[in-house]
């Protein structure tokens, strides 16, 4: 769904109507759900990057406050950025490494050859990744 298309408007105007006729306190569940429709509209399956990378830092989150030895939050927080990268990575540079990989083994007259994934990068996904670091940082 584009933001300059019809869609788009129609959905907005549904959101935002219903947004302020619901109590308040169910405003919260209606932007979560607004924001999840929005987002599989591009690609379904690509929710559950979005899912994995939440529960990753919320479990993160409540790990460090409990947590009051350093060099253990430390640790968490390493795991943290390595999945939020991991992610981050894989969607957005994977192709970039193996294209690089395979032009030097080229050069090298090697015929081996790393595959090239036939993924499209999820809408938003740099933003997302780096406001789940900043949570957890």
């Amino acid at each position: 769904m584009l933001f300059n298309s019809l869609e788009f408007l129609l959905f907005f105007v549904v959101v935002t109507t219903l947004y302020y006729l619901i109590p308040h306190r169910y405003r919260w569940m209606l932007l979560l759900s607004a924001s999840c429709l929005f987002y599989m509209y591009f690609k379904p399956i690509y929710i559950l990057i979005l899912g994995f990378t939440i529960v990753v830092d919320y479990w993160v989150g409540i790990e460090m406050e409990k947590c009051e030895n350093q060099s253990k939050r430390k640790v968490i927080l390493i795991l943290s950025l390595i999945a939020n990268l991991g992610v981050l990575i894989e969607f957005k540079y994977a192709n970039f490494i193996a294209d690089n990989i395979n032009e030097f083994l080229s050069f090298s007259n090697s015929h081996a050859q790393i595959p090239l994934l036939e993924i499209v990068l999820p809408i938003g996904l740099s933003f997302h990744t780096f406001q789940a670091m900043s949570y957890t940082i």
